[in-house]
């Protein structure tokens, strides 16, 4: 099958979203949507040349490609969304391999769906992701960096940020892993870190009840297995394919033990509730702080999210999460649905405006990151 029209991908992709609830009722919650998801399965392996690690890690990546470029770009074809979705595999004793893979809907037919492509861009970098008032907390405590949600953000020692998405696994941005061209200085013995109080409550206590002074904390390390980062952004990076496909996902070596935040599939930004996203990350202006943020969605196209959230390099791979309604378990619940990628500096009708930008989990992306997770299609039909 040489490919699938553009329209009638587009089609393909509509046809994924049921059970939309109007926010115009008296009633109405912000609710997840029910997805009948794309399945991603892998279909063949090669064994690739160890990589050289000699790229230097990025706390931040930057492209001049706003959402008006992102809009004008045509649909990928199928072969093409293959490509992209296909990935590398690097595991702890520098091994690596492609695994090329299939998309597919459950009536057997091919599904081939994501909304940009992405035009070559020119670069455009600052240094301070910050717009006007600096609205970013940093959590202090350990009554709250050790609670749900703010555990689940952990710091990679290439610099960035992680969450926790299951028991072993962490997603976060692939620029933090890979340059485009090869994997950054590092990666090969990359690992996770988790903030904890410097003595532990059996041994020697720090108390700070009747003290200003913040409890010190310090990070514990677990090694990671291995990574998956998809060919998309291999591909292309930030000039070609633009930062569609910057996530990865991290697998360690033994289980956190931590409660972890359940990816999901992103609704369009006016389902969110009040417009809004959050996440924490490890900004590298506060070094051993964690740093919490929300702020509006000021514009979105099919794979990213455009805000204007304070951020600086090393928040890069934050997860971005609401919290909105479950209706089968008639709860409130969090999501990732998006990861933290970087800045933008977009030329709007000739007025320069910048933007920090989020990689959206569309329903291909939940369908192959949730396989990489669990190894199973059939866990992966709820996004």
């Amino acid at each position: 099958m040489a490919g699938i029209p553009g329209l009638l991908l587009l089609l393909l992709l509509l046809l994924c979203v049921v059970g939309h609830v109007s926010p115009y009722r008296a009633s109405w919650k912000p609710t997840w949507p029910a997805y009948h998801l794309p399945v991603v399965l892998p279909q063949s392996t090669l064994n690739l040349a160890k990589p050289d690690f000699g790229a230097e890690a990025k706390l931040e990546v930057s492209s001049s490609c706003g959402p008006q470029c992102h809009k004008g770009t045509p649909l990928p074809t199928y072969e093409e969304a293959k490509q992209y979705l296909s990935y590398e595999t690097l595991y702890a004793n520098g091994s690596r391999t492609e695994t090329q893979v299939g998309i597919y809907i459950l009536s057997n037919g091919r599904h081939g769906t994501q909304h940009q492509d992405s035009v070559s861009s020119r670069t455009s970098r600052r240094k301070r992701q910050i717009y006007g008032y600096d609205s970013r907390f940093s959590i202090f405590g350990k009554d709250f960096l050790l609670n749900y949600p703010f555990s689940t953000s952990v710091k990679l020692s290439t610099g960035c940020t992680g969450t926790l998405v299951a028991e072993k696994h962490v997603l976060t941005a692939a620029h933090c892993l890979h340059d485009g061209k090869t994997y950054v200085k590092g990666t090969q013995k990359l690992r996770v870190g988790f903030l904890k109080p410097k003595f532990k409550d059996s041994g020697r206590e720090t108390n700070t009840s009747n003290s200003a002074t913040p409890e010190k904390m310090k990070f514990q390390w677990i090694r990671v297995k291995r990574t998956h980062v998809p060919k998309g952004w291999i591909k292309g990076n930030a000039n070609d394919i633009g930062m569609d496909y910057d996530y990865a996902l991290l697998e360690l070596k033994k289980p956190h033990k931590r409660k972890f935040m359940k990816i999901g599939v992103s609704p369009p930004a006016k389902q969110l509730p009040g417009g809004r996203i959050h996440f924490s990350g490890y900004d590298n202006d506060r070094p051993g702080n964690l740093v919490y943020r929300f702020c509006d969605v000021k514009d979105e196209t099919y794979d990213l999210l455009y805000q204007q959230c304070d951020a600086q390099p090393g928040a890069s791979g934050s997860g971005v999460y609401v919290r909105m309604w479950k209706r089968q378990q008639q709860k409130w619940e969090r999501k990732i649905i998006g990861i933290f990628s970087g800045h933008q500096w977009v030329d709007l009708n000739g007025s320069p405006q910048d933007f920090n930008v989020a990689v959206r989990i569309t329903p291909l992306k939940y369908a192959q990151i949730c396989y990489w997770i669990k190894g199973n299609y059939l866990d992966c039909r709820e996004g």
